[in-house]
């Protein structure tokens, strides 16, 4: 049989258990036992045990735990007020005001949770209600927080970074500090947005005064302080080389559980829900992962990436025209999966093509995440667009067109890195 003929039969058996509504990784394990049962004649019991076992003792994967834990004991403390409180009166000077809060308290609190849907639901819980109040326009608000929400999987310690380290055997300490500088460039992207938006639409925002002095504003600063200080800690000790991953997650655990207490919000039940969302949300990723792996393997059995690498490579595609194949590719694959599924379903096959056409493999995992996090605030599966319409009350549809702006601000992103690369691997090279 030919390649392209076996690719359309995985293809459509893939897109047949998804359909049927099968888990991720068990459409993933149910792919990789028919490439394996029916193209090949290697021992398909054998290979599934070793490879599932071997990829999921991976020392790299238990940092993956600890950040989820990190951000859920945040996601229960007083964090989101504290940050609205500490960052409200510094924004009074910008065109469009406390709109603002929404772009930094998503940057920051993406830093400490690593997940795109948590930080939505935080911040949204606290700044939809208050900025409605204000008379803010709803529109903004939902755009502003659907953009900026998608930090999280960019700002480290991020998640999904931690998949493509693991799925693609790149090192997770480079990946986190690769993925700084383009989040910053995403912050100020969706700031600079809402200051145009305003000064051409005054009429619509709010006129009121939240003036406050400077012993005012740095007396609220202090409530920024402790969450400063753990992105400090955890990112600090990675970049100086002084903690591995793993070690930065647990004393970012730790801090975290400090912050939680000394803000009076842990409890026993605060402490118990986390650590059980916690080990739903890593068991559900190991699993995918676990999947990913087997059917990665069987794929190389059957020799589908590498033909299709060297049939890419026959294409003679420039870079720029292979890059916007791909991210067509994953926009369209993220309208229907999230994008840890994403990462680990394409991987096997995508990184051939990425290594032959000479793209750095760490600069590709910031290229496909920013990609992923556009997937995010395109229907029908934006995992964003649901978490802000369960807050809102409104359709999908309204949702998904007040977020278009700033899925346009992201392809703006991507456009510069693949313009200038060095956004992405200066701060690396500095390691």
């Amino acid at each position: 049989m030919s390649v392209a003929a076996l690719s359309i039969i995985l293809l459509v058996l893939l897109f047949l258990f998804l359909g049927a509504g099968l888990w991720v990784a068990f459409a993933l394990l149910g792919v990789g036992i028919a490439a394996m049962a029916l193209f090949t004649e290697a021992p398909l019991g054998l290979v599934m045990a070793t490879t599932m076992w071997g990829h999921s003792n991976s020392w790299a994967l238990a940092a993956l735990p600890l950040f989820i834990w990190m951000g859920e004991i945040l996601f229960r403390s007083r964090l989101s007020e504290d940050m609205f409180t500490g960052l409200s009166p510094w924004m009074n000077r910008l065109p469009g005001q406390l709109l603002h809060v929404n772009v930094f308290a998503c940057g920051i609190f993406a830093a400490v949770s690593g997940s795109s849907a948590a930080t939505a639901a935080t911040i949204g819980k606290l700044s939809i209600p208050e900025l409605a109040r204000r008379g803010y326009p709803e529109k903004l608000v939902i755009g502003t927080l659907a953009g900026s929400a998608t930090l999280g999987l960019l700002i480290p310690p991020s998640i999904i970074l931690i998949v493509y380290g693991v799925a693609t055997e790149q090192s997770i300490a480079r990946l986190f500090v690769a993925g700084v500088l383009p989040g910053v460039l995403l912050v100020g992207l969706f700031v600079g947005y809402v200051v145009v938006w305003a000064l051409l639409n005054r009429s619509q925002l709010p006129t009121e005064d939240i003036a406050a002095t400077f012993r005012e504003k740095l007396k609220r600063a202090r409530r920024l302080l402790p969450v400063v200080l753990l992105i400090g800690g955890v990112i600090g000790s990675i970049y100086a080389g002084i903690a591995s991953p793993t070690d930065a997650a647990a004393v970012g655990v730790v801090l975290a559980l400090l912050l939680s207490w000394q803000s009076g919000s842990l409890t026993r039940q605060s402490f118990t829900e986390g650590l059980m969302g916690a080990t739903i949300t890593s068991c559900m990723i190991a699993f995918i992962l676990a999947g990913a792996s087997f059917l990665t393997v069987a794929m190389g059995f059957t020799g589908i990436p590498r033909i299709l690498a060297e049939w890419i490579g026959s294409l003679n595609l420039s870079t720029f025209t292979l890059l916007a194949a791909l991210t067509i590719f994953f926009v369209i694959m993220g309208c229907f999966l999230d994008g840890i599924s994403v990462v680990v379903l394409t991987a096997s096959v995508i990184m051939p093509m990425v290594l032959e056409a000479g793209i750095d493999p760490l600069w590709f995992g910031i290229f496909l995440v920013i990609v992923v996090e556009m997937s995010q605030i395109t229907p029908p599966v934006g995992f964003n667009l649901f978490v802000l319409q369960s807050l809102t009350g409104r359709d999908i549809l309204t949702v998904a067109k007040a977020a278009l702006p700033f899925f346009f601000l992201m392809v703006v992103a991507l456009v510069l890195i693949v313009l200038f690369p060095s956004i992405v691997t200066f701060l690396p090279e500095q390691m």
